[in-house]
């Protein structure tokens, strides 16, 4: 086995729960040390979990939402200085409801946390890799960036901005050693419809997928070298592919019936 100084290291973000957590779990198992950073105290009990897997990990409690919180991060992870060999730009956050009738502050930390933060610490994850000359990057988006999200406005914006990032990264270092690979989970069974308030809609009471599952996924492609991973059911690869050929006025509606308030119950 590989001693801690020869293994590694991975960096992943909103890794207190859900997907985060899950892939923070597969780097483990696959011999990864771990930068894991979250807001919330969770970030304690993933930190011992993983460490019971024989990783070496860093726990990082900060609030990515507000720039000098992705300027801790970035500090605390040069301070240990290893490379990076994989980032995952995972944490994220939605808001359910009519976009007039929801908190214009937690609209804006969606865009805060969903995008702003993603760019700040890609900005300096990307340089670094490319003067080093290699490295893997995964950009958590959503299969909701592929098509309008009424009642999700911000949310489903947010990740159509992830993934045409993602996208346009990894076509400019096509030519370097630095892969960028996007994840697009479905409906996942996390927190994230509980905390968007999003429990009595359709999609929030509907069958979700495994968020292991969605993990493994999406690690696989992100060692594949990927640009992206549809991942969940089979239903998620139809949406995506259908996706592409639907007007998106037909495609709002569509996400509409799922995600209006109270369509639980329809």
């Amino acid at each position: 086995m590989k001693t801690n100084s020869q293994r590694p290291l991975a960096l992943v973000t909103g890794a207190s729960r859900g997907i985060g957590y899950e892939l923070a779990r597969v780097f483990a198992e696959h011999g990864h040390d771990l930068v894991l950073a979250a807001e919330d105290g969770g970030i304690v009990e993933a930190k011992q979990a993983f460490e019971a897997l024989g990783a070496t990990v860093t726990s990082v409690r900060v609030d990515l939402t507000k720039p000098e919180g992705v300027e801790e991060l970035v500090g605390q992870v040069r301070a240990l200085g290893r490379p990076l060999a994989c980032a995952v730009l995972n944490a994220g956050v939605g808001v359910g409801g009519a976009f007039h009738e929801t908190e214009l502050r937690k609209n804006l930390e969606v865009v805060d946390l969903n995008c702003r933060s993603v760019v700040h610490l890609a900005h300096y994850i990307v340089h670094d890799m490319v003067e080093r000359g290699e490295g893997r990057i995964l950009i958590t988006s959503s299969i909701a960036s592929t098509m309008p999200g009424p009642f999700e406005a911000v949310y489903a914006a947010s990740k159509a901005f992830d993934q045409s990032f993602a996208h346009a990264l990894r076509n400019e270092l096509k030519d370097t050693s630095v892969t960028v690979t996007s994840l697009m989970p479905g409906p996942t069974e996390t927190d994230f419809f509980r905390r968007a308030g999003l429990e009595d809609t359709k999609v929030g009471a509907g069958a979700k997928d495994d968020a292991g599952l969605v993990a493994r996924q999406g690690y696989e492609a992100l060692m594949a070298g990927k640009d992206h991973v549809v991942a969940g059911s089979l239903k998620n690869k139809v949406q995506a592919a259908v996706a592409k050929i639907i007007q998106e006025k037909v495609k709002a509606e569509m996400h509409r019936s799922k995600a209006e308030p109270g369509s639980a119950d329809n």
